[in-house]
């Protein structure tokens, strides 16, 4: 089973390239079935990595949620809607099911038919003496159901509209019964009486079987051939010659085809509500142009398997893929605080240390398992440090760090200091970005004594981009307010050349009034020293929410 290797929503170069390190690692070691996974696509910055390193981007996948095609049978019985009910009997009963979906010869799917739909061909029209003795099929069909020979064919293969007379009575009643049809009509049924055989024949009957092993005479099968009566032997006795030629009806009229279907791409979650309020006990499931993927019946539903995620640079499943919290997380790496709900029904590695940058955490497991990284991996792993670490100057960095970043660049194969100064010039977000995408390209969500705000942050050289888009930024940080249902959202803008942010914000709070930094506009903070939203900008909004929380308390 696939085990996903996970960033946070909105990945920055950390979050990615941990994702791909660490899948790379798990492949080489106990999980060959490793992926890398995000759940956005990289920003340019970490797409430059990415070239510079000759790595392709992890899988985009927005949704974990197991799907319909996770559970449901890929190979399921089928049957044709050219075929008549003792194939497709035969086959239902020999797999020991009740209900198969039927397609057309070209692969589409046509409908439903269920055990008691096609046993009601064979009885089809009982009410009425006449339809009840109609067969719809083809003379090598009616050969076929009853494992017999023919002795003369003619169009075998045509579908005809047939009408059975049993030629059970005298030869003067036989004989006027037969005026009352149309000859390419009839299927005559008869012993080894040539009384009824010779009128059916010179009548030119469309098929004459003859029961109980018998065969016609040379004459007689001259006689056919000359009047184009196709000539059928059967082993059987005449009653149950005819009750299975009635079972080489074509199953037309009993497919459903206004059944209940699913799609392969439907949410486990959604596809039990479906079920549950049908009736129907089989399930066909189609692909995104219609054709027929599987089946679903609903005891597939009852434990459906569980997406394996490893998450790396996170530990909130607010900020985890969509569908986290009913995966199965076997693994967690990461760097920052503990948050969120994350729980499990089984122990699980979970590593969580106060470096700067996931990939230090990476690095650390590829040599404690005595595992040199490829130079492409190498530099992923040196792109996440760089990012995070601000090129380790910022104040999340530790001597960990230092030593990891050391140790990687002995397994590049490019300049670390000219990939540096590019890695900084290349994808300013302000630059080359709409707004609406620049307060959520790195953005986590977070929930602090009952508040949920967000914070997003981008890094540039120099603030002149800034002040151009302020109010624009602004406004794209309202929008994501309500959008995400949020008590506010932040941007924290980090010039790493001064080593300083700017902080602008949707709305300031009541709470805010105790910042202990400089305001510089409305909704605008000017953050000295400050780059680090894990270390410095987080931290910082808990302490003035507890601070608020606690002046609640003493005014109540």
């Amino acid at each position: 089973m696939t085990v996903f290797v996970f960033g946070h929503r909105n990945p920055d170069t950390d979050a990615i390239c941990s994702a791909i390190a660490y899948a790379d690692l798990l492949q080489r070691t106990t999980r060959p079935d490793a992926i890398a996974a995000c759940c956005g696509a990289p920003n340019q910055r970490t797409e430059y990595a990415l070239r510079k390193a000759r790595m392709t981007a992890p899988r985009i996948v927005m949704d974990v949620r197991p799907e319909v095609s996770d559970v449901c049978r890929r190979d399921p019985i089928v049957a044709y809607d050219d075929e008549v009910f003792h194939e497709v009997y035969e086959r239902m009963k020999e797999s020991n099911i009740g209900a198969v979906p039927v397609l057309n010869r070209q692969g589409k799917f046509i409908g439903l038919l269920t055990l008691l739909d096609l046993l009601k061909v064979i009885f089809e029209g009982d009410a009425d003496p006449i339809l009840s003795r109609r067969v719809s099929s083809t003379v090598t069909k009616v050969c076929h159901v009853l494992r017999g020979e023919m002795q003369h064919a003619v169009e075998p293969n045509t579908k005809s509209d047939l009408m059975i007379m049993v030629g059970a009575m005298s030869a003067e009643g036989f004989t006027k019964r037969l005026l009352q049809f149309p000859s390419s009509q009839l299927l005559v049924v008869s012993g080894n009486r040539p009384t009824i055989q010779l009128p059916a024949l010179e009548h030119g009957v469309r098929v004459l079987v003859i029961t109980g092993g018998y065969e016609l005479s040379p004459g007689l099968v001259q006689l056919a051939k000359i009047n184009q009566v196709t000539v059928i032997k059967s082993a059987y006795d005449t009653a149950t010659t005819t009750m299975r030629i009635k079972s080489a009806r074509r199953i037309e009229s009993a497919i459903e085809t206004d059944c209940v279907t699913l799609s392969s791409k439907l949410p486990v979650a959604d596809a039990r509500k479906i079920v549950d309020r049908s009736r129907q006990k089989l399930f066909p499931v189609l692909d995104d142009q219609g054709k027929l993927y599987g089946v679903l019946s609903k005891s597939d539903l009852v434990n459906p398997p569980k997406t394996q995620l490893v998450l790396v640079d996170h530990n909130e499943l607010s900020q985890a893929v969509l569908g986290a919290e009913e995966s199965e997380i076997v693994e967690v790496l990461d760097h920052h605080r503990l948050g969120g709900n994350l729980k499990s029904d089984q122990p699980i590695r979970f590593i969580n240390e106060p470096v700067g940058s996931t990939c230090t955490l990476v690095a650390k497991q590829y040599r404690a398992a005595g595992i040199d990284p490829t130079p492409g991996i190498a530099l992923c792993m040196v792109s996440g440090i760089v990012s995070d670490t601000l090129h380790l100057r910022s104040p999340t960095t530790t001597s960990v760090d230092r030593e990891v970043l050391e140790w990687l660049k002995t397994h590049c194969t490019v300049d670390i200091d000219e990939f540096v100064r590019e890695f900084f010039e290349v994808g300013s977000a302000l630059q080359s970005q709409p707004s609406s995408r620049v307060v959520r390209e790195d953005c986590k969500e977070f929930l602090d004594r009952g508040h949920r705000f967000s914070i997003s942050q981008i890094e540039e050289i120099g603030f002149d981009l800034f002040w151009e888009r302020r109010d624009e930024l602004l406004d794209a940080l309202v929008e994501l307010t309500r959008e995400k249902n949020l008590d506010f959202a932040t941007l924290l803008v980090t010039d790493i050349i001064s080593n300083g942010s700017l902080l602008l914000m949707s709305h300031e709070s009541e709470f805010w009034e105790a910042i202990n930094y400089p305001r510089v506009d409305r909704n605008l903070y000017q953050l000295d020293d400050v780059v680090s939203r894990k270390k410095q900008l987080l931290p910082l909004i808990s302490q003035l929410l507890e601070t608020a929380s606690i002046a609640n308390e003493i005014e109540r």
